[in-house]
């Protein structure tokens, strides 16, 4: 593996096993970072001198970029946001606010993210929609429950896109492991973030259909997105501008650039094939500890939920970490998942290894360690 493309937090003392809150950054995104703040430190669309016009050329380039990725039409369909969270407030409370009525109904699943929740429980505060959770069996959504909850005045579903319904994607923990196409999936709107396949904090992505962004009305106004404004009167930019009001994180967005050139030349396809063997034989070495709950064994992704007999699971995590393990306990920002039990979560990227899982599994299998630790 070429320098650049190491990851220096792998260099450290840990087994890092929380990818699924954020993975580790390699050194080509980093260095693209710092060439911004060294080489060409200056704002975007603000000056008329070269390194500002620098900025605005990078700043295109990830556009472009992001939008060859998920394969949209146009780049003037990518919207540069915080994270995933505010993607999604962007979507709720700038496009649904103004084109939901009072008792038109929004399908989710209960397993969502708090992100993917909290603003449609806001929405039917202030609009008075109705909220339908579809049902999950161990974190699986039931197509036939969706089918069954879709009604006349259902208007946005996550996963149909059947009866003219809108459909809106958290791609937050799906972008970093498969290759998503948004045009072949034919859905309006779909979030991620940089951060959660090696790129920088504080950068997300909003993909809309152009027609949507359109219709879809900013909730942030400043510098950057108007055209002209007086004591009276507001003309905004043209699409995306207008959505990406104040100075961006500019070294983020120019450093996302570089994991998307990493993750391309790896393959998405690689990515999730490697992912894949990582997981059933993680699945297999956890099957050989009798004590050792799986909650989501036939599950895809990268993601697996355990617990331990008699063992809480945030003493579990405690544990592990004076291991060197690092992994995620609790119930993962989806508190009205199926599942209401805190667990432990095992969350896989590429860059690991069947040797880390081999430690994770010799470490637990020190029960009587364990529960002297958890005492």
């Amino acid at each position: 593996m070429e320098d650049g493309n190491k990851f220096p937090m792998k260099e450290k003392n840990i087994i890092y096993f929380d990818n699924a809150a954020t993975t580790f950054k390699p050194y080509r995104v980093i260095n693209k970072m710092n060439d911004y703040y060294l080489e060409y430190n200056a704002n975007s669309h603000r000056g008329d001198y070269d390194i500002s016009f620098k900025v605005d050329d990078e700043i295109d380039y990830t556009r472009d970029l992001v939008k060859m990725f998920i394969n949209a039409k146009r780049k003037e369909e990518i919207i540069f946001t915080k994270n995933t969270t505010d993607s999604l407030n962007m979507v709720v409370f700038g496009y649904f606010l103004n084109h939901l009525k009072k008792d038109d109904e929004v399908i989710l699943s209960s397993s969502e993210h708090a992100s993917n929740i909290l603003p449609w429980l806001i929405l039917s505060v202030k609009k008075g929609i109705k909220v339908v959770f579809v049902d999950s069996t161990l974190e699986k959504l039931s197509i036939r429950d969706i089918e069954e909850k879709i009604s006349n005045n259902t208007k946005v579903i996550e996963l149909a896109h059947k009866k003219g319904i809108l459909v809106v994607v958290d791609a937050a923990q799906s972008a970093p492991h498969i290759k998503i196409d948004v045009t072949d999936l034919d859905v309006d709107f779909l979030a991620f973030s940089a951060h959660k396949m090696c790129g920088p904090t504080g950068v997300g992505i909003l993909y809309g259909k152009y027609s949507l962004l359109n219709k879809m009305i900013p909730f942030e106004f400043g510098g950057g997105m108007n055209l002209t404004y007086n004591d009276s009167s507001l003309k905004l930019l043209d699409v995306p501008y207008r959505f990406e009001a104040g100075t961006s994180n500019l070294a983020g967005i120019i450093g996302f650039s570089e994991t998307i050139n990493f993750l391309n030349e790896i393959g998405m396809d690689n990515i999730e094939k490697h992912e894949k063997y990582l997981r059933k034989y993680l699945i297999k070495e956890l099957e050989k500890i009798p004590y050792i709950k799986i909650y989501n064994k036939n599950c895809e992704g990268s993601i697996v939920i355990i617990n331990m007999d008699g063992i809480l699971s945030g003493d579990l995590g405690l544990y592990l970490n004076t291991k060197n393990i690092c992994v995620r306990s609790g119930k993962h920002c989806a508190k009205m998942g199926d599942n209401k039990e805190d667990t432990v979560r095992i969350s896989l990227y590429f860059y690991n290894t069947y040797e880390e899982i081999d430690y994770l599994i010799k470490v637990l299998k020190n029960k009587k360690e364990i529960e002297e630790f958890s005492k």
